[in-house]
């Protein structure tokens, strides 16, 4: 297939692709050849400062100023449609940018296209009238939800089409105005998303994209006219952008990296836990931010879980990402490729024990990375306290319940979790002893209806949910008194 964008000269800004005003580009390299295939320019200040002041104009005194919350909501159930409409382009492109198999990627339009149509359903709550009354009866408040401004929304490389949306389908709902960065590696199947809402009827100035450098999105989160940010990706990268918004008192939603625990109760059921192993621990190659790549195994079952993980990962099929059968791909860059190796290298100098993997894979190109598993670990040891992203889960032992909750807790960050038990009672009160955002129990799973967001290194604030739709949304209060 023949992919409809490749090496592009242009942002959308205003309504329209927009030769950009610079003449710097980046290169887009396919992981699994290392070939250069595409090509997108680097934003230059003006070009960063028409796309804001674009989407300001669309705020301020343009159609959506206007536009009521049931009518954003039809564009937004159109853009749906019209994205799912281009699913295996998106899937093609988005596989090429970062290596993700297209078994991931196949979903990407209609993960994305369901997270649309969800908060399409939210219009009604921000479309009642919200009257509250004075606690003595002295009058009653109208409480008004008004959208919040101009939104700079930074996405990461390893899922860049949902990590978009979930910031973008509450963002328009809200009657907010959007400024996309994609990550430099993955800059152009976010071009089907923005051309999906065009074609749905967002009005110009509404949605603009701009490619580049972590400069680009610098200069957007600093930009005067910027009201609001949200972001994800790395946690040094988070701090940073935190300590420009709180140095410019503006609001922010930081969702982080993730250093997640699957905690395995003695009355595990193995043969199930191993049908949902990849996906929870090794999802996108390891690159997932919420996955559980720590294991903590019983004493007593310590050998039966090592088995059942080694023989899950060594059984399931690495190879080219556009081969449907593939589970694992390469990772996405060579400076992760980079990274991933040397956590493996330290992880055998601490004493960490290979079962399966532990090196770069026998081929003649691509990063590569055989998936690995890493038993006899312990909680001090670096690969059991910071984030790999890449193709590698850990294995510890633990000989009390008490033991096990104080390993999964004592991390720095605290975004996802997972209890594997047969008993579900048992299961519940173990994730709720869990100090982190969300806890699966025997499988996990985003829900559109329900905030997920993460807690100490992992991040600020919460997507999804109303919850994730109300951090678009800034309060007034209207006080009056009541007619005799």
């Amino acid at each position: 297939m023949t992919l409809p964008w490749t090496h592009v000269d242009d942002h959308f800004i205003d309504g329209r692709w927009q030769t950009s005003t610079g003449d710097v580009r980046h290169d887009v390299i396919d992981p699994a050849t290392e070939e250069v295939w595409g090509s997108v320019p680097e934003a230059t200040p003006d070009d960063i400062d028409a796309a804001v002041r674009a989407a300001d104009a669309a705020f301020r005194s343009g159609p959506w100023a206007g536009t009521a919350a049931a009518d954003r909501a039809e564009i937004l159930l159109r853009a749906a449609d019209a994205l799912e409409e281009r699913a295996t382009e998106l899937s093609l492109t988005n596989t090429r940018e970062n290596g993700s198999p297209v078994a991931e990627t196949q979903g990407a339009a209609a993960n994305a296209a369901s997270i649309f149509r969800y908060f399409a359903g939210l219009a009604q709550w921000l479309q009642t009238e919200d009257v509250r009354p004075f606690p003595r009866g002295v009058g009653e408040t109208v409480v008004r939800r008004d959208p919040v401004g101009v939104c700079v929304l930074i996405a990461p490389w390893n899922f860049p089409i949902n990590l978009v949306a979930i910031k973008l389908a509450p963002a328009l709902l809200a009657g907010c105005t959007v400024v996309i960065k994609p990550a430099s590696p993955t800059p152009l199947s976010i071009r089907f998303v923005v051309e999906a809402l065009a074609t749905a009827g967002a009005p110009a100035g509404v949605v603009n994209l701009l490619t580049g450098s972590a400069a680009v999105g610098d200069a957007l989160v600093r930009h005067p006219r910027t009201a609001k940010v949200a972001f994800t990706g790395s946690t040094p990268v988070g701090r940073a952008i935190a300590a420009a918004c709180g140095e410019l008192l503006r609001p922010v939603t930081l969702e982080l990296g993730g250093k997640s625990s699957a905690l395995v109760l003695p009355d595990v059921d193995l043969e199930a836990m191993s049908e949902v192993l990849i996906r929870s621990c090794l999802r996108n190659t390891g690159q997932t931010c919420y996955i559980s790549t720590r294991i903590l195994a019983p004493a007593e079952k310590y050998d039966d879980v090592v088995d059942m993980v080694t023989a899950t990962v060594a059984a399931a099929r690495q190879g080219d990402p556009l081969d449907p059968e593939s589970v694992f791909g390469p990772v996405a860059t060579k400076a992760q490729f980079d990274i991933v190796l040397a956590h493996i290298e330290v992880a055998r100098a601490e004493g960490a024990r290979v079962t399966t993997g532990g090196r770069a894979a026998d081929v003649a190109r691509g990063y590569f990375i055989e998936p690995t598993v890493f038993a006899d670990v312990t909680p001090d040891m670096q690969i059991a306290r910071e984030e790999v992203f890449g193709p590698v889960v850990t294995i510890l032992r633990y000989e009390t319940l008490d033991e096990a909750i104080e390993i999964a807790n004592a991390t720095d960050f605290g975004l996802g979790g997972l209890v594997f038990s047969r008993d579900a009672d048992d299961a519940l009160a173990v994730a709720d002893r869990m100090d982190t955002g969300s806890v699966g129990i025997n499988f996990f799973a985003s829900n559109h209806s329900a905030p997920f967001g993460g807690r100490h290194d992992s991040g600020l604030g919460v997507e999804y949910g109303i919850e994730g739709l109300s951090a678009y949304v800034t309060y007034k209060s209207i006080h009056r008194r009541l007619t005799p």
